[in-house]
């Protein structure tokens, strides 16, 4: 059983309750880690990101303070999911140094066109991506895609997050009436992002929100992204993107056997300061 999540929200950002309300509940399903991770301020009107600077020091402190409370009994850490929006979003370094974190996922959820709109692709209305798609693409579904993963690319070079959110997210609401995954043009574009991924030392994470949600017939990213990631050497972290205490293990080992399915032999988890490999089971 895989008993760790990185990829944690609460009521700081779009999650529904307080950090300890988590952390209970991950002592109740027998994980050993848990990692906070709120949605890093974004300089632009939304409703899913940390309000404010002021919000971000009352996250930062709680989330210290139940590290000490729960020391001994499960290990509590602190980090940031940070939007990288090119221009607009605060530089990953200067987020993670000015607020102590102790790891970055960096992910991409308002894909920028050349007019300076933003797609936001994730949400629970799949209507808004579509209106995205039309307004800000023209419909160009290629185009958009390939803005999306040259956006993730960018992110990867630039500021070489620890952690890559929910790498292929951008199939979410695609519910395969736009593209298919297997068409040339789409695992090119998979192929160019592995090749910058690789070269960086990212880890990208598994995340299991779009199964346990019924967004997604498959895992962010799937087996078949994963088998390349195999390929190239990518390591892989776990995480259920929780936004709710009930979902904290959601689907983990379903996406530990999915990495074991892939070829993967090893993990990893965040421990004493740095990111670790540690033995996969199928148990």
């Amino acid at each position: 059983m895989f008993r760790h999540n990185f990829h944690t929200h609460t009521h700081y950002c779009d999650g529904s309750d307080a950090p300890e309300a988590y952390i209970r509940a991950a002592l109740s399903e027998g994980l050993q880690s848990l990692g906070f991770s709120g949605h890093a301020p974004v300089p632009l009107e939304n409703h899913f990101a940390i309000r404010d600077e002021g919000s971000l020091k009352k996250y930062c402190d709680e989330i210290r303070q139940l590290k000490e409370k729960y020391a001994g009994k499960i290990n509590i850490y602190l980090g940031l999911e940070a939007d990288y929006i090119p221009g607009v979003c605060c530089d990953f370094n200067l987020l993670r140094n000015k607020n102590r974190l102790e790891y970055i996922i960096g992910s991409v959820h308002l894909v920028k066109n050349d007019e300076n709109r933003l797609w936001f692709i994730d949400g629970p209305r799949r209507e808004s991506w579509e209106k995205g798609l039309k307004i800000d693409y023209g419909g160009d579904i290629k185009k958009a895609v390939t803005a999306y993963f040259q956006q993730v690319s960018m992110m990867v070079h630039t500021q070489k997050p620890d952690v890559i959110g929910h790498l292929d997210k951008i199939k979410m609401h695609n519910k395969d009436q736009y593209f298919r995954e297997d068409e040339p043009w789409y695992k090119r574009l998979i192929a160019e992002v592995l090749d910058d991924i690789a070269a960086s030392g990212c880890i990208v994470e598994v995340n299991s929100r779009g199964l346990y949600k019924k967004r997604s017939d498959s895992l962010f990213p799937g087996v078949e992204i994963l088998m390349e990631m195999k390929e190239h050497n990518i390591p892989a972290t776990i995480s259920s993107d929780a936004h709710r205490p009930e979902e904290v293990g959601k689907f983990l080992n379903r996406a530990a056997m999915s990495l074991i399915y892939a070829g993967y032999r090893e993990v990893y988890i965040f421990e004493q300061g740095e990111w670790k490999a540690i033995p996969l089971k199928d148990d």
